[in-house]
């Protein structure tokens, strides 16, 4: 007699399997994948324990396990990862959404509460900072930029899921290259550029090494700094006065990089802020009103 599969057992099963993989998350990657293969919500998985599955159902599941046992980011198998508490579609042209980049979006709802600004996202990929602000802030005009236009084909997908693609407008541009800054035309710039360095590369798991674009992550040099010294010193002329830049960066950058923004013409106010894990994580500098 054949075996009776139910959701329950399957799902004991994958975890065991995902365990024994080496993956951080058995039981999480296990849920979420039989929920995207059965079309479900994860929470129905609970509701639905003794239900048995059908063979093309299994067949579905075998094929998403096998993916994600080859290190394949449970994001990009389902294309979806949520950010700011919205769901966002993401796909090997852009880096998967980051739960420490909210300290960032926080970080510019606060800067202006109230004012009708104009923003740069620099290296926008999923769209995810954009968007995040967009939903939060009607009355803000957003520019996103990013040198990969697949990258750009996704922020505008996830700009239309969320209604707000009229307010935010797409440019392809390596960093800032694309704006000139004579009438300086944001007040506020925000960006998650690429920061990994040489060093720190190698440390990698294999699902960001292998899976994620190294032009996303990769920020030149030992210590990854390159790009975002290029960055800081492109894009600070772009702001207005008193105008504001934000930008994340990596473990043991926070010293080089505010001393590199200190040097930058018009500086009123140099600091970094933490991240909820209490590291390191977003370069705030302030320009002269």
């Amino acid at each position: 007699m054949e075996e009776t599969w139910t959701i329950l057992k399957v799902l004991q099963w994958t975890t065991d399997y995902f365990r024994r993989k080496g993956l951080e998350q058995p039981r999480s990657d296990a849920e979420v994948l039989l929920a995207h293969a059965l079309g479900l919500r994860r929470v129905d998985l609970y509701l639905r324990y003794d239900q048995p599955l059908r063979p093309e159902e299994l067949a579905r599941y075998r094929a998403l396990i096998q993916r994600r046992a080859a290190r394949e980011p449970t994001q990009y198998i389902t294309g979806r990862q949520e950010f700011w508490s919205l769901e966002f579609q993401v796909n090997p042209a852009v880096l998967i959404p980051r739960p420490e980049t909210e300290r960032l979006v926080e970080l510019a709802l606060e800067a202006f509460p109230n004012e009708s600004i104009r923003v740069l996202d620099v290296g926008t990929g999923s769209g995810a900072i954009a968007v995040a602000l967009a939903t939060e802030r009607p009355h803000w005009l957003i520019t996103a930029c990013d040198i990969s236009w697949d990258a750009l084909l996704t922020a505008r997908e996830n700009a239309m899921r969320h209604g707000v693609q009229d307010r935010i407008a797409l440019v392809l541009s390596d960093l800032t290259s694309a704006f000139r800054p004579n009438p300086p035309p944001f007040h506020l710039i925000c960006t998650n550029p690429p920061y990994v360095g040489d060093a720190e590369w190698k440390t990698l798991a294999q699902e960001v090494a292998r899976h994620e674009p190294p032009r996303a992550l990769r920020g030149g040099g030992p210590d990854g700094t390159a790009i975002p010294i290029r960055l800081l010193h492109e894009a600070f002329p772009l702001l207005r006065p008193g105008g504001m830049f934000l930008m994340e960066f990596g473990k043991g950058q926070k010293r080089r990089l505010a001393e590199e923004a200190t040097k930058l013409s018009g500086v009123q106010k140099v600091d970094v802020v933490r991240d909820y894990a209490r590291m390191p994580r977003v370069l705030r500098v302030v320009k002269s009103a």
